[in-house]
């Protein structure tokens, strides 16, 4: 019975286990029974317990709990290493069955889950010799970046024994974040740890006193109302949440216990937020838990949402747990604190969520709904243009996330400019190229290539469209529109519509390279620009490489030398980048320790830039790194990177060295940044040719955190110069609009709000009651969307997980053919295992993807954007680029 009674306390934890273990072995009264135990302890592996217990000496134990404080805040680091290589090493520290369930978890989850479960098993060990086992672990198997956060050895602050020597002499400050929002640690005591969870100062947690204006800033919501704060980037508004839920579980009813949940938008973030709440709460005795996209398949989202007085997640788990009925309602919480909460709009989660709980508030249920918390560094104006537009912008933001109050520093703004910093954007606009003869030649490639499509087929459909707007964001739509009707032309003939359309999908995909060479050559080298073509079309001559492709390249071919010679010209030399260097020379050479972020506004025009300043001799004692999204899969990146994405160990190990690396000062990054980084000692931020609208700009200007940062745009356009004097009205007009509405009196601000939920939900329920459009009928086929061949029929497709799509049966197979997985990773349960191809010599069109998911093996999943889907009775074809 009792044996029974533990198993099932398990489910809990281990921890509740143990204590309803402990209490029977109490209640004994047999004779022995103390060596019963103590010998039993050794037996299941259990011998540092044993001998604390025995010789009643639990100091070495003990020692051990600063090493288990440092393994938990490295946890983010150390999801990279394979905890299968790590075993051998590190088996004696555990005990068999700990053993087995990390093997277990390995293979069947991820690596990732599985080095959680070591770290966890580790904490939990009593051998006093797993810190120093670990650091062996990490040295043999190469992973040298865990094993220097880690270091145990002697000659590392340690003495022989494990113990940590001074602190403050051997820990180095590291008070980059992932999030604007995550900036708790500028007054905090300086044991703080980092992204990568190296140690400050000391193992003792003590939160300093609140600065005047954070208090300011957390009143309303302390109050109990609906709040949003708005401060400014750098101003602590984590700090000001920690302070809010502090005050939250203080001063919850009698009878009442409080959930919190904390939102963030992007994963780094996340991990980071999770990190923030559990060093500071744990402590207290609160259980702090977080779920995201990265570990939702390893996790039970409903426990984890029961078991935890603060959970952290992206929002989307909330969104899919409502959806799908693991959680009736909103009202589990007593408190939402959404970070980034300008974000609360159209289909994004947030707005999801939010809809949610205002049809619970206005419905019949009569379950308490949770107070709503927002922060942000900028509420923008949308496309208002006036000061009384813009407050019903910020109206409409605060209807939708239900907010009583806007909170903003009024009362203490002295105290927030000793604190902040607020670089302003200075703008160094530069003349184009005086003559661009690679744009002429590429430009003339165009046209020869448009012009043999209406050879191919001549129909009006394919829209005529300026020379001019070579090399803009509106030819690529064109290209887009252009390819969409070609994937739709039906022919009588059906041999004659596969060939045809296979040629236009083979001409329009030229078109798009030459285009994206263009925009690169603008703002980059032509020598990065010609590299791209030369790759795109060395893929090509790697594929079918059928008659057309042999003459388009051909024509490429014979302007390739022409091309080149023009690339080495030292007159082609980009006036932009010759300013970009002068930038970067004079702010290095009057701080050689300067942090630069230097912000492009695509993943091409970052690897351009990476490989300039290596090849600038100039600048290339910078040692130039880069930050960009985790979806990368253009070979021309991977020729100047070396890599087809960045995960999210990659990301981290890159701003850890920006931060604390003297050899890494330049970060290039996209806009995965631009609301991601908190580094104190980032001082210039530059922005080429990257702009945006006013939130945005805010946001980026406020990465310099830095005393006496400056904030540089570089551009060439005149309508960016225009566009960043018009974010500097609107921010003024912002600003103007937050304290207009915070002037007015209570009732007013709560009827307008009131007014608005109400609009928007006669809306939402004259949307609810309009007839639906029935559905084709009629059986449907998948057709190659480059060649048309028949791939399969929509019968013969089903559903996993909800939004994954596969085909049933083996004929399916023979119509496609594999190829290597670049990247051959696991999402969601799935194991990517190759790309899937039109089977068509001539064609070999991507397809999808095939993948291991539980038991089974090689399944197909498809993409439907790459697909025409054609009605068998009517004969109309139909393009998706989404599954509806």
């Amino acid at each position: 019975e009792v044996k029974e009674r533990v198993r099932k306390e398990e489910e809990k934890g281990v921890t509740a286990a143990a204590a309803l273990f402990l209490d029977a072995v109490l209640q004994l009264e047999a004779e022995g029974w103390l060596r019963g135990f103590l010998d039993a302890l050794v037996a299941a592996g259990y011998t540092g317990l044993a001998e604390a217990i025995e010789n009643w000496d639990f100091s070495k134990l003990e020692k051990l709990e600063l090493h288990r404080q440092l393994l938990k805040r490295i946890e983010a680091t150390m999801l990279e290493v394979d905890p299968l290589a790590l075993m051998p090493y590190i088996n004696t520290c555990l005990i068999e069955r700990e053993c087995e369930e990390i093997l277990q978890i390995s293979e069947y989850r991820s690596k990732a889950a599985g080095i959680t479960k070591l770290i966890e098993c580790l904490c939990r060990s009593d051998k006093e010799n797993w810190p120093k086992s670990l650091q062996l672990a990490l040295d043999n198997t190469g992973y040298y970046n865990a094993s220097e956060l880690w270091d145990m050895r002697e000659d590392n602050g340690k003495d022989v024994d494990g113990e940590m020597a001074d602190a403050s002499e051997n820990c180095f400050e590291t008070t980059m974040t992932f999030s604007e929002a995550a900036e708790y640690d500028n007054n905090l005591s300086e044991n703080i740890c980092s992204a990568s969870g190296i140690c400050q100062s000391s193992s003792v947690y003590e939160p300093k006193k609140a600065r005047s204006y954070q208090t300011e800033l957390a009143q309303p919501a302390i109050n109990g109302k609906n709040t949003l704060i708005c401060a400014p980037t750098g101003s602590g508004k984590t700090f000001v949440a920690l302070l809010i839920c502090e005050h939250h579980f203080q001063n919850m009813p009698a009878g009442q216990k409080a959930k919190v949940v904390f939102l963030a938008t992007k994963v780094p973030v996340y991990e980071q937020q999770k990190n923030v709440f559990k060093q500071h709460f744990e402590r207290s005795g609160y259980s702090v838990q977080g779920v995201s996209g990265e570990t939702v398949a390893n996790v039970s989202v409903e426990k984890v949402i029961q078991d935890s007085d603060i959970i952290v997640l992206t929002p989307q788990i909330l969104v899919n747990a409502i959806e799908e009925g693991i959680l009736s309602s909103l009202s589990i919480f007593t408190l939402m604190i959404f970070d980034e909460c300008h974000n609360t709009t159209g289909n994004h989660p947030y707005n999801v969520l939010m809809t949610t709980y205002l049809e619970q508030k206005f419905g019949s249920s009569a379950n308490q709904l949770p107070q709503i918390v927002g922060l942000t560094a900028s509420v923008g104006v949308g496309n208002a243009k006036s000061i009384n537009e813009t407050v019903e912008h910020i109206c409409t933001l605060c209807s939708y996330l239900d907010i009583q109050a806007i909170s903003t520093v009024r009362e203490n703004k002295q105290d927030l400019q000793r604190f902040g910093n607020k670089p302003e954007t200075h703008v160094r606009w530069v003349k184009m190229r005086v003559q661009n003869h690679f744009a002429d030649i590429i430009s003339d490639l165009m046209s020869e290539t448009e012009a043999l499509m209406r050879k191919i087929y001549s129909v009006d459909t394919i829209l005529q469209i300026n020379k001019n707007d070579f090399g803009t964001q509106k030819y690529e739509h064109w290209i887009v529109t252009t390819q969409k009707k070609c994937r739709l032309l039906q022919l009588a003939d059906k041999d004659k519509e596969s060939s045809i359309c296979r040629d236009l999908f083979i001409c329009t995909e030229h078109l798009r390279k030459f285009n994206d060479a263009l925009i690169i050559s603008e703002d980059a080298r032509i020598e990065d620009a010609l590299a791209y073509l030369t790759d795109f079309f060395t893929n090509v001559k790697n594929g079918p490489y059928t008659k057309l492709e042999k003459q388009l390249t051909a024509k490429f071919q014979e302007k390739e030398p022409e091309l080149a010679a023009l690339s080495k010209d030292e007159s082609n030399e980009n006036p932009k980048l010759e300013e970009l260097a002068c930038i970067l020379d004079e702010a290095y050479h009057y701080n050689p320790q300067t942090r630069t972020l230097l912000f492009a506004k695509t993943r091409a025009l970052v690897a351009a830039l990476k490989k300039w300043i290596e090849t600038n001799p100039l600048l290339s004692h910078i040692k130039p790194d880069v930050l960009m999204g985790r979806t990368l899969q253009w070979f021309f990146l991977t020729q100047f990177l070396g890599t087809v994405g960045m995960t999210l160990p990659m990301q981290k190990g890159v701003l850890d060295a920006f931060k604390t690396n003297k050899e890494s000062r330049l970060l290039i990054a996209t806009s995965v940044a631009d609301e991601g980084i908190d580094i104190s000692e980032c001082n210039l931020v530059v922005l080429y040719e990257y702009f945006g609208n006013v939130t945005k700009m805010i946001q980026v200007r406020g990465r310099g955190r830095a005393r006496d940062s400056k904030c540089i745009l570089v551009t060439s356009k005149t309508e960016v110069v225009e566009n960043e004097k018009h974010n500097r009205y609107k921010e003024e007009m912002m600003n103007e609009a937050i304290e207009k509405l915070q002037n007015w009196d209570e009732t007013t601000f709560t009827r307008k709000i009131h007014d608005l939920q109400m609009k928007e939900k006669v809306l939402r329920d004259s949307k609810k009651k309009e007839t639906r459009p029935k559905v084709v009928e009629g059986k449907k086929n998948l057709l190659c969307g480059k060649c048309k061949a028949y791939a399969c029929s929509t019968d013969d497709i089903r559903l996993i997980k909800g939004s994954h799509h596969t085909v049933l049966g083996d004929a399916f197979k023979e119509r496609y053919i594999t190829k290597p997985h670049q990247k051959p990773i696991q999402f969601d349960c799935f194991e990517k295992k190759s790309k899937m191809h039109c089977q068509n010599t001539n064609c070999q069109h991507d397809w999808g993807i095939i993948v291991k998911y539980k038991t089974f093996d090689n399944l197909p999943v498809i993409k439907i954007k790459s697909f025409v889907v054609e009605n068998i009775e009517t004969g109309t074809q139909m393009d998706f680029q989404k599954w509806k």
